[in-house]
């Protein structure tokens, strides 16, 4: 490993693993790394999914231990003393997901579970005081008393990062903290992380967003399949060079789809000018009978919100028109009428209702076939059902089985199945693989195939970027809520998808 810094070279090394290795069930997550952060050095943290970044941090968090090798903070041995070990050495982690309480103020958050008392009282003048003085150390203005629930997404990642400070500690490990921000509430997560570096604070700094890398980190690490695979410094990193790093020289060259996309008639589905605040800015695109479009981007690119929005769930400006009719006011059950159905990321908690069976699961967006008079009959559910599932090779005991017994790609093939039942022939798929395994994956994208085969125009959303050019027609790459780039033919690549993702 190469790990030049700008960072002074006499700069002491506040965190450091030494071959530190850590294997799950039939995964090793993390083989041998070796990686260090100095004081004062903002170390950027890239990496695929499943490249080892997440049990990197959480091993030098103190959330897991090393099957072998080792970690020191600061010096000393974390061994196996936890997070509250890693806490008393320095270590200051912001997740992701906010863990704030909505109801408390911003200042109490910052003192939770450690509130300051005067005479057996919560001393609330002392914690007040202490936020003023953790905010504007941080260099930003938040109101203390403000209900952290109240205060814009920024702010609320403030707060977090200000809570890890109050502990004074020598490395900050930042997860992601602006994926769920827009530009310019991101402008003011990033100045605060150049003024805590700046303070002698080594900072790691987990995200995809290479301007925002190019903008605040001094040098970059980057991992792949559980390996550390170079350090670099930021400056003078080119995009093609950090994408390389990515990605390797193994990728194999895989079948393409196969057959041409007639795009001389009218779309099934035309969108101009979408807007979804803040997240999603002036996007446009078609896409026609027997078609399948990849949305390919990076964690807070906008994906998820586009379909969200051309399903009729969050309010958008722009216009969207289904076969060339504009639709006025896009709703749920205005998109449904109209022929647009989509499987949700959140299979488990949006897409299936667990404990009715795998054909009640399958009829429910339309029961007419499955009904007299007005009247749900449990045979004609259970007759439909069947010949869904036998159609989608789902693996049941019986058609009413409770669909969570399924496993994560039969339930996937089911709510995939749902929406051709009710007739759709717009299909918006938000991670239709995700949590599935190889065998579900590759039935998923045939079934994909088929039904564009058929005439349906399909939308195919993944955070896996190397498997859109195993099912799309025609990709667009989004970041920041912008498409950045469209790849046809043999140009759908991962490379230029993963380029145009992460340009800077």
């Amino acid at each position: 490993m190469s790990d030049t810094s700008p960072v002074a070279a006499d700069a002491p090394v506040v965190a450091r693993t030494r071959a530190a290795t850590k294997t799950y069930p039939g995964v090793r997550a993390l083989d041998g790394a070796d990686f260090e952060v100095r004081a004062g050095e903002v170390r950027a943290l890239l990496g695929r999914n499943g490249a080892g970044k997440s049990t990197l941090i959480r091993m030098l968090s103190g959330v897991e231990t090393p099957d072998a090798g080792e970690v020191e903070i600061d010096g000393t041995p974390l061994g196996e003393g936890g997070v509250r070990r890693a806490a008393e050495l320095g270590v200051g982690t912001v997740y992701q997901e906010l863990s704030l309480v909505p109801q408390l103020s911003a200042a109490e958050n910052l003192y939770l579970g450690t509130w300051p008392t005067t005479a057996g009282r919560v001393d609330h003048a002392a914690i007040r005081n202490g936020a003023r003085e953790a905010f504007a150390e941080l260099g930003v203005d938040i109101d203390p008393a403000a209900a952290a629930g109240d205060l814009p997404l920024a702010q609320q990642q403030l707060v977090e990062i200000a809570r890890a400070l109050r502990s004074r500690p020598r490395l900050l490990i930042l997860d992601e903290p602006t994926s769920a921000l827009a530009a310019g509430e991101a402008d003011i997560v990033l100045e605060a992380v150049t003024r805590v570096a700046a303070s002698g604070v080594g900072v790691i700094y987990v995200s995809h967003r290479l301007d925002e890398i190019r903008r605040v980190a001094d040098t970059v690490t980057v991992m792949r399949d559980g390996t550390v695979v170079e350090t670099v410094p930021v400056k003078g990193a080119t995009t093609a060079r950090i994408v390389s790093l990515m990605l390797g020289h193994d990728e194999q060259e895989q079948e393409r789809p196969g057959g041409k996309v007639d795009r001389s008639g009218t779309p099934l589905l035309s969108v101009r000018g979408l807007s979804v605040p803040p997240k999603v800015g002036d996007v446009s695109f078609d896409v026609h009978p027997g078609e399948v479009l990849g949305l390919g981007g990076l964690m807070g690119s906008g994906r998820t919100e586009i379909l969200r929005a051309l399903a009729g769930f969050t309010p958008a400006t722009g216009t969207i028109e289904v076969e060339g009719t504009p639709v006025a006011r896009p709703t749920p059950r205005t998109m449904k009428r109209l022929g647009v159905g989509i499987t949700p990321e959140d299979r488990k908690g949006e897409g299936v209702v667990p404990l009715l069976g795998v054909s009640e699961n399958m009829v429910m967006t339309w029961f007419g076939g499955a009904s007299r008079a007005g009247t749900v009959l449990p045979s004609r559910v259970s007759a439909i059902g069947g010949g869904l599932i036998e159609r989608f090779s789902i693996k049941a005991a019986r058609p009413d089985t409770p669909i969570v017994n399924l496993s994560g790609g039969n339930q996937q093939k089911a709510v995939i199945g749902r929406w051709l039942h009710a007739g759709s022939r717009i299909l918006l798929l938000d991670e239709p693989t995700r949590g599935v395994d190889v065998e579900a994956k590759a039935q998923i994208y045939r079934i994909v195939r088929e039904l564009a085969a058929t005439g349906a125009a399909v939308v195919f959303v993944s955070s896996e970027l190397e498997e859109l050019p195993l099912v799309c027609d025609r990709v667009l790459a989004l970041r920041g809520g912008r498409l950045e780039g469209e790849f046809t033919g043999d140009d759908i690549t991962l490379d230029n998808i993963m380029a145009a993702a992460m340009a800077a």
